[in-house]
């Protein structure tokens, strides 16, 4: 069964599409863009450096690199991802819909027609909009590889990042495997937007490792779900994505699948949607360290609910049990290979576990990162919550700069590590949710663009100097007018 894509009244419109674009041209020539460049042009040891690098190629990715685009600043994305295939949203994503409602304006910059509802009702109509509710997981990856396209960016497809060494020099050196091999790219400024995981990965429970490999995944990995087929599919958690994984799970025959949630309830209100407004995505950076925790604390507390359609999909199967007040204790492995769980409810049995317990930081799961990690100032470094307020997910957060840039543990322990900018989900502490999610994308990458425009002029002012000084293109020509005689005429 495939849910995955919008069907509307009508073909799409290629037409319509063409002359979206060509609005689209138009705007951005009339704003003379992007940027023409202004910064100087570096070599090192022969080899010239890019202004920025930026790692990932997704929503994030591509905000940034337009945004610093429409500055003048040159930049290139890394992704290790096929053509295409950049973010969870075609590969190990599983809602029918996007959460977000459909009329927020995500990576568009500003620009009417580069949103999802340009796009949309170019090739299907306004009165397919208006029938449409949520946007459907593929066509949103649709529009953005067609946002790729249209915005000409420079994205280097299947680049593995295998380290990243901030220089004392005012360089960043990128260690890269790609289809022709390992290379090095030199980079003034490297933007790390590398999604939800981007600073670890997925979190498990001690108790995966008493599971055999071929007996579970975590909900954001990579499965062919039509094998779990005639099997008995257990899920641990309540949020998202255990619904995704359950439907799926269901929809590809599964047998049975038991959700197994370790709360009494689900909860009912997405507080982070009502935290939303432009004071939070503007203010949370100025905000003192105790309200950031406060209010990051709190929506953690409270937990997000899983999406109404999302929590409707699983419930449409009578093979499916919402086992709410459920937690597992302990689990055996059967001759078989089948799971035994003993839990506080009773024993239950089980072919396949799935744990949708979200991600976690975790430098030791990314090698890529082990020059940097032990440097990285985090909030445990410089902040004590409260009593009753302790969370683990905060305290592991980077403490980040007013430009999303790491800071150091100790100073002066690794130079240039300022010149790495988080643009990820765990920025989220210091800055709010700016850097990932659809609502403030924008937002977050003209803050972060802006932040290296200035960052990158105030290292340069001696050059940005010399500049104004042997400028001499003239304005006045000196013909323009005639001397007028000291004494006035009789």
């Amino acid at each position: 069964m495939d849910n995955t894509q919008a069907t509307t009244s009508s073909a799409p419109s290629p037409a319509g599409l063409a002359a979206l674009e060509a609005r689209l041209r138009q705007d951005l020539e009339w704003l003379a863009l992007p940027g023409k460049s202004w910064t100087p042009t570096l070599e090192r040891d022969g080899q010239p450096v890019i202004d920025v690098a930026i790692i990932g190629g997704g929503q994030a990715g591509m905000a940034a690199s337009v945004a610093l685009s429409h500055l003048g600043i040159a930049n290139v994305i890394y992704d290790q991802s096929p053509k295409d295939f950049e973010g969870p949203w075609a590969t190990t994503a599983r809602m029918e819909t996007l959460r977000s409602p459909k009329t927020l304006t995500g990576p568009a910059l500003g620009f009417p027609a580069l949103t999802f509802r340009a796009w949309f009702e170019a090739q299907f109509g306004l009165a397919a909009w208006d029938a449409l509710d949520k946007i459907p997981r593929l066509q949103w990856m649709d529009y953005l590889r067609w946002f790729r396209r249209v915005m000409q960016l420079d994205i280097r497809n299947e680049h593995r990042v295998l380290a990243v060494q901030p220089r004392a020099d005012g360089i960043v050196a990128l260690k890269l495997q790609s289809p022709a091999g390992e290379s090095t790219v030199l980079a003034r400024r490297v933007v790390m937007a590398t999604g939800r995981d981007g600073l670890g990965g997925a979190y498990l429970p001690p108790l995966v490792q008493q599971l055999p490999r071929d007996r579970w995944a975590h909900s954001s990995d990579l499965l062919d779900y039509a094998s779990l087929k005639g099997k008995r599919v257990g899920v641990i958690g309540g949020g998202a994505s255990a619904m995704d994984s359950a439907a799926t799970a269901l929809e590809e025959g599964a047998a049975r699948v038991d959700l197994l949630i370790r709360r009494k309830d689900l909860p009912r209100i997405n507080k982070g949607k009502g935290s939303g407004s432009p004071g939070l995505v503007n203010g949370h950076l100025h905000l003192p360290d105790a309200w950031k925790w406060r209010i990051r604390h709190y929506v953690n507390v409270q937990q997000v609910p899983p999406p109404s359609g999302s929590t409707r999909r699983v419930s449409r199967f009578a093979n499916a049990r919402f086992l709410l007040g459920t937690a597992i204790e302990k689990v055996d492995v059967n001759n078989d290979g089948s799971l035994l769980l003993q839990t506080n409810r009773g024993p239950l049995e089980l072919d396949f576990l799935f744990f949708s317990t979200g991600f976690k930081i975790d430098w030791s799961i990314r090698p890529e990162f082990k020059d940097i990690a032990p440097h990285i100032l985090n909030w445990s470094d410089r902040y004590t919550p409260p009593a009753g307020e302790e969370d683990q997910e905060l305290a592991d957060s980077p403490y980040l700069g007013p430009v999303f840039e790491f800071q150091q543990k100790t100073p002066g322990s690794l130079p240039g590590l300022e010149r790495i900018h988080c643009f990820c989900y765990p920025a989220a502490a210091s800055h709010g949710t700016v850097s990932g999610d659809i609502p403030a994308i924008s937002d977050g990458a003209y803050r972060l663009a802006q932040g290296i425009a200035a960052l990158m002029y105030s290292e340069d002012v001696e050059y940005h100097y010399r500049n104004i000084q042997s400028y001499e293109e003239p304005e006045l020509e000196g013909d323009e007018w005639t001397e007028s005689p000291w004494e006035l005429p009789a």
